[in-house]
């Protein structure tokens, strides 16, 4: 593995490039190795302080409040991190290390010889919110599902003989890239736009210098952008909504009453029943979701109630509300989420947890709801003509 390190001179700088496998005891002790020998004036490692807080603290999350998550409009988030972050937590356990192992020991090294620390990683929030927002919605309920229950890469197979394989693809990089094909934008960002970022760090970081501690995936596009010029500000910026998705938000809504209100200038039976139709399919489709999401009859109750009026307003879902009621009835445990990394792979797991059950009724409520509007509206022009 020592002949994995990269060094190279910049500028007036000696830079020395260390890729790891982010579940490898060989990639901590070589980083320990490295950073005691050379002595370098800066430490960078391949995290964002976010990131670093989740490690520092790895029981942290279990106090995740869920109720929280749904007001603030974060399941989808949620749910692609807890899928990304628990495979991470597979493959270590089977292998019988601790995940980031190596970017500890960075910053433990780098503390003991007194060397700058420097998070070099853009934030994960950024990168998550990039994919997220570059996604029409089918790429993103393909993706959330290729992460659940793609039981390919699952790492029962995963030995120590096998490192060699993760320098080359960090255990991170490999859930979302072995996806490049079917999602093309992912790649881009999660790789190529963090390779810009990475290297613009490095190549600035403070004194004569410097080690990296980066996953495998990442040395050779770092080490492409190194003498490249980088618009950090351009690859740091959340982009706004699609402004396609927006109109679409406010026009259905829009349309759906016309449709209403012109049933009742025809007149008042052609009206109500235009009514009925909406509040009928939307309310059914909402329940039909949160019931085979095994919800508590409060929640499919509240899915019925709330999917007719959430759904004329661009800024509210019947999911958000169902999930509350399930929250309020069905409180998660602390073993529901300690048993997160495990049942999150399964959909008797999602059952069988309320805090993945949780997760799944906000889901399905709003899938139940969107469909509901297409076919209530569908059926409501036809009454109309018919």
């Amino acid at each position: 593995m020592n002949d994995s390190i990269i060094r190279l001179p910049y500028e007036d700088k000696e830079l020395i490039l260390i890729p790891t496998a982010h579940v490898s005891r060989e990639s901590v002790e070589l980083v320990r190795q490295v950073i005691e020998e050379e002595k370098p004036d800066s430490v960078c490692i391949e995290l964002d302080n976010q990131r670093y807080q989740a490690m520092k603290n790895p029981d942290a999350w279990e106090q995740t409040d869920i109720v929280k998550v749904i007001k603030s409009k974060r399941v989808g988030f949620l749910v692609a991190y807890l899928a990304i972050s628990s495979y991470q937590k597979r493959i270590a356990k089977k292998l019988g290390v601790a995940v980031g192992g190596e970017m500890m020991q960075g910053i433990k090294s780098a503390d003991e010889i007194g060397a700058r620390l420097v998070f070099a990683d853009r934030s994960i929030q950024t990168t998550f919110l990039r994919i997220w927002r570059s996604m029409s919605m089918w790429e993103k309920v393909k993706l959330i599902v290729s992460l659940l229950f793609d039981k390919d890469d699952d790492g029962e197979d995963l030995t120590e003989d096998t490192i060699q394989e993760l320098l080359q693809q960090d255990v991170m990089e490999t859930v979302l890239t072995s996806l490049n094909k079917e999602f093309p934008k992912v790649g881009q960002i999660l790789i190529s736009e963090r390779d810009q970022y990475l290297a613009n760090k490095i190549k600035n970081a403070p004194g004569p210098k410097v080690v990296a501690v980066l996953g495998g995936a990442h040395a050779p596009g770092v080490l492409d952008e190194l003498f490249r010029e980088q618009d950090l500000q351009a690859i740091s910026q959340v982009p706004p909504a699609n402004k396609n998705a927006r109109m679409l938000r406010w026009l259905l809504p829009v349309a759906i009453i016309g449709l209403i209100v012109y049933g009742f200038v025809q007149n008042t039976q052609t009206g109500f029943h235009q009514l009925s139709l909406w509040v009928l399919w939307n309310g059914t489709l909402a329940a039909l979701g949160t019931l085979l999401s095994l919800g508590h009859p409060l929640s499919i109750a509240t899915a019925f109630l709330a999917a007719p009026i959430t759904s004329l307003n661009p800024f509210l879902a019947c999911g958000w509300f169902a999930g509350l009621v399930e929250a309020s009835v069905k409180r998660p445990t602390v073993r529901d989420v300690q048993n997160v990394p495990e049942d999150i792979f399964s959909l008797k797991g999602f059952f069988r947890n309320r805090f993945l059950k949780i997760i799944l009724v906000v889901l399905m409520a709003n899938v139940g709801s969107s469909i509901g509007t297409l076919v209530a509206g569908t059926d409501m022009i036809r009454n109309l003509l018919g």
